[in-house]
C-alpha cells in the first residue's frame, strides 16, 4: 500500500548526490525491493510503470500535469466496493505489472486533495528532492532545513556580507 511516505520516497528518489543527479531507481535490484516492501513483487514490467508514473508525478508536483502519461499509468484500473465486518471497503483492481504504479498515481491525487499546496519542490533550485509540507503556516520550503536551508541562508549571508562588508 502506498501512503505518504512511500509517496515521497517514490518522488525522491532522483536525488542530486555529490553535484550530480542520481537515478536510485535505475537499479532494479533497488526499484524490486521498494516494490516488495509495498507489498508487490517488482518484475520489469512493474519496474518500467513504476519509473514511468514516478516520473510523470514529478513532473506533475514541478507545475504542469502529464495527462497522457497518467492516463497510461491509470488505464483499466478500478475500485470495487465490498462490505464487510469493518464496514465498506474498496478494493483496486489493476493490471498487475500496474497494480503499485496504480496506487502511487492515487496516492498523489489523494495528497492533492487532502493537502492541497503542500506537496511541493524543495526551494532550493539545486535540489530535486520535494517535500510535504505538514505546518501549520504552511510555510516549508525546503526538504530539509539540515541540508538545503542552511546551505540558502548561508549563501545569502556570505552575499549579503561580500555587497556590504562590514566597517
Amino acid at each position: 500500500m502506498i501512503d505518504e511516505g512511500a509517496l515521497l520516497e517514490a518522488l525522491n528518489s532522483t536525488p542530486v548526490v555529490d553535484g550530480r543527479p542520481r537515478d536510485l531507481w535505475a537499479d532494479d535490484a533497488v526499484l524490486r525491493r521498494w516494490a516488495e516492501e509495498h507489498g508487490v513483487p517488482g518484475d520489469a514490467a512493474a519496474a518500467d510503470w513504476l519509473r514511468t508514473a514516478r516520473d510523470a508525478l514529478q513532473t506533475a508536483t514541478r507545475g504542469t500535469v502529464p495527462e497522457a502519461e497518467l492516463r497510461d499509468v491509470l488505464a483499466g484500473a478500478y475500485r470495487i466496493p465490498e462490505v464487510g465486518e469493518p464496514g465498506l471497503r474498496w478494493r483496486l483492481e489493476a493490471p498487475p505489472e500496474r497494480l503499485l504504479a496504480v496506487e502511487l498515481v492515487l496516492a498523489w491525487y489523494d495528497v492533492q486533495e487532502r493537502r492541497p499546496g503542500r506537496l511541493r519542490p524543495c526551494g532550493n533550485d539545486e535540489c530535486r528532492l520535494f517535500l510535504l509540507d505538514r505546518s501549520r503556516a504552511n510555510t516549508a520550503r525546503w526538504c530539509s532545513m539540515r541540508t538545503c536551508g542552511n546551505r540558502l541562508k548561508a549563501r545569502r549571508h556570505q552575499e549579503r556580507a561580500r555587497r556590504f562588508p562590514a566597517p
